[in-house]
């Protein structure tokens, strides 16, 4: 496909881009000076992925139909916008360059032989590859079978004997899925000697149980999650009857008769405008409140401490107002200066700080701070660090005489060498830090946790019994950086706290692990928790409340996207209203153990 013929590996020029249907994209990429002997065949696919990128992995995505020029290799693509890595795709314009890896993995025509008519089927974005299988066969060889949920597309160029087209609202063709084209009976009338298919898995499972109803072979082309697209990292094996399988080296198109399908599970969270029980839900204001130990939220999402300031610093960006709380920066009993040197390093999934829980000491945040982060709607939370028991004790003192809501406990900062985190590693300490601080004061006691505790599950614990009222977790990742010029760690403190997207996964798995123990407590022992970690959008937050969470703090994606928070609230009305759901709590803990 190079110039390099070692490799299948080299950019394509973006020539078309648009849409075809709804939420489907025709992506055509011109390759210069392709090597002939590694033109794609139907079925084929290319590993695409858009540059720049913001994505880790290329896309899998099935080869529509190709076309050699004077120009080059014209490689056209059907792709549907799922997710971050289709979106770039789909998003491109002419002239952007496109990183290409193909051809890669069988084909239809591998498994075809001529003289006898075949039936072919597709199913919604499955069309596409088995549409250009058709486009290599002689007019009138086949019959071609399509079905999708809204309008066709694909099927322009195709010289079938016969097309038969089904919709699920009835707008292109029968109205209905696959059976209401395609049954036992046509199948078994019309003598076809194979089937060759392609589409969503339930689809592809009716035709291989048809096929071996009828007494007829089936060929149909997989699809899995994955890593590399040659065979290497395992990611995308499917299950036959011979063993694990690999979709991208093995198949993607495979015999039918192989092939494992296995009933699917019910959804532990079906619910929808269609099946809420609530049909009236779809059309209402969904409610975000919540109340976390006494505390009434106007909607799950908090400012986390040490990203927001007190509110006044990004007043002129964000509507704070807006915002369910706001955490303090962390506050000490005396003013303190932070670390020394630099204190911030970019990585490609998040932020390194080394600040140091530099701030002016409670009481000029009692006289200055404090009183203009109450005039928001949103919560004020002050967030109480220290260097030892006894300034922890005295600040938590200072702030119970004033008009704050609640105290956030942080034994969790990575950036001090004396206090922070240092209380947060072990059951007995932090257990202990938070006994002592729950008996001077009477307000709502939210503790935050640090993710390099040995036992998350177990400092959760110790914190409850000591009286939290609240749990938060988890704080930043410490980590590490080196200046490879200068030979030398870059923070002067050695160690660094590390956040951003980077951590969700973790950080999501800990709230889940800590949410899962308290589920199995008695209900008057449970104690809310509320999730952090690498939360940059919506979807990320919804995670984190099924997975029990009350509410969720947002950092580090406030820097790169100020609104970021904002979108997180509309964005969980909007997902809920398309649920049918009327409130958090439908939602809340859904993907926990039963």
């Amino acid at each position: 496909m190079c110039e390099n013929q070692t490799k299948s590996i080299c950019s394509g020029t973006v020539t078309k881009i648009g849409p075809v249907a709804d939420n489907i994209f025709e992506l055509v990429l011109l390759v210069k000076k392709p090597d002939a002997a590694s033109l794609p065949k139907s079925g084929q696919f290319y590993m695409l992925r858009h540059q720049p990128s913001k994505v880790l992995l290329s896309r899998p995505i099935s080869i529509f139909c190709s076309r050699s020029s004077e120009s080059g290799l014209e490689l056209s693509f059907l792709i549907m916008q799922k997710g971050s890595g289709t979106k770039e795709l789909t998003c491109c314009r002419t002239g952007d360059s496109v990183e290409i890896m193909g051809p890669l993995g069988n084909s239809f025509e591998d498994f075809y032989t001529p003289g006898k008519k075949i039936a072919i089927v597709g199913g919604g974005i499955g069309v596409a590859p088995v549409a250009g299988f058709a486009e290599t066969l002689a007019d009138g060889s086949y019959d071609f079978f399509a079905s999708f949920k809204s309008g066709s597309y694909g099927t322009d160029h195709l010289k079938p004997e016969h097309l038969f087209v089904s919709t699920d609202d009835g707008s292109v063709g029968t109205k209905g899925m696959l059976p209401v084209i395609l049954n036992e009976t046509i199948l078994a009338q019309n003598g076809y000697s194979a089937v060759y298919a392609c589409g969503p898995e339930p689809m592809l499972a009716y035709v291989q149980n048809l096929c071996r109803t009828c007494g007829i072979p089936c060929f149909l082309s997989m699809e899995a999650h994955m890593a590399c697209g040659v065979g290497a990292c395992l990611g995308c094996t499917i299950e036959t009857t011979l063993g694990n399988r690999r979709c991208c080296k093995d198949g993607p198109v495979f015999p039918g008769e192989i092939l494992v399908f296995k009933p699917r599970k019910p959804a532990r969270f079906p619910l929808s405008p269609a099946n809420s029980a609530d049909q009236s839900a779809g059309n209402c204001c969904p409610d975000l409140s919540v109340k976390i130990a006494g505390v009434s939220f106007a909607n799950p999402v908090i400012a986390a401490s040490g990203t927001f300031g007190y509110g006044a610093e990004y007043s002129q960006l964000v509507n704070v107002d807006s915002l369910g709380g706001i955490c303090s920066k962390g506050l000490t009993l005396q003013p303190k200066a932070g670390n020394p040197g630099q204190r911030l390093v970019e990585n490609a999934g998040g932020l390194m700080n080394s600040i140091g829980l530099e701030n002016p000491g409670i009481a000029h945040f009692i006289e200055h701070e404090l009183p203009s982060m109450l005039q928001y709607k949103a919560v004020t939370i002050a967030n109480l660090s220290g260097s030892s028991k006894e300034t922890y004790v005295e600040g938590a003192k200072l702030l119970d005489a004033t008009d704050v809501p609640m105290i956030e406990l942080n034994i969790s900062c990575p950036n001090v060498k004396a206090g922070g985190m240092a209380f947060g590693l072990d059951p007995s300490a932090a257990g202990d830090i938070t006994a002592s601080v729950r008996a001077v004061t009477k307000k709502p006691l939210m503790v935050k946790l640090s993710p390099n505790a040995p036992d998350i599950v177990a400092i959760a614990d110790a914190v409850r019994k000591a009286g939290a009222d609240a749990i938060s977790l988890v704080n930043t990742f410490q980590g590490l950086a080196v200046d490879i010029e200068k030979g030398e760690t870059v923070f002067a403190n050695i160690k660094a706290g590390y956040s951003g997207p980077a951590v969700k996964p973790l950080a999501l798995r800990m709230v889940y692990d800590v949410c899962s123990y308290m589920k199995k407590l008695p209900l008057s022992e449970q104690i809310p928790v509320v999730g952090l970690g690498g939360i940059a959008t919506w979807q990320d937050a919804v995670e984190f409340i099924m997975c029990g969470a009350a509410a969720v703090q947002v950092g580090t994606a406030t820097f790169a996207n100020p609104s970021a928070m904002e979108e997180i609230v509309s964005g969980i009305a909007g997902f809920l209203k398309r649920k049918g759901c009327t409130n958090l709590e439908q939602i809340r803990g859904c993907a926990l153990p039963a």
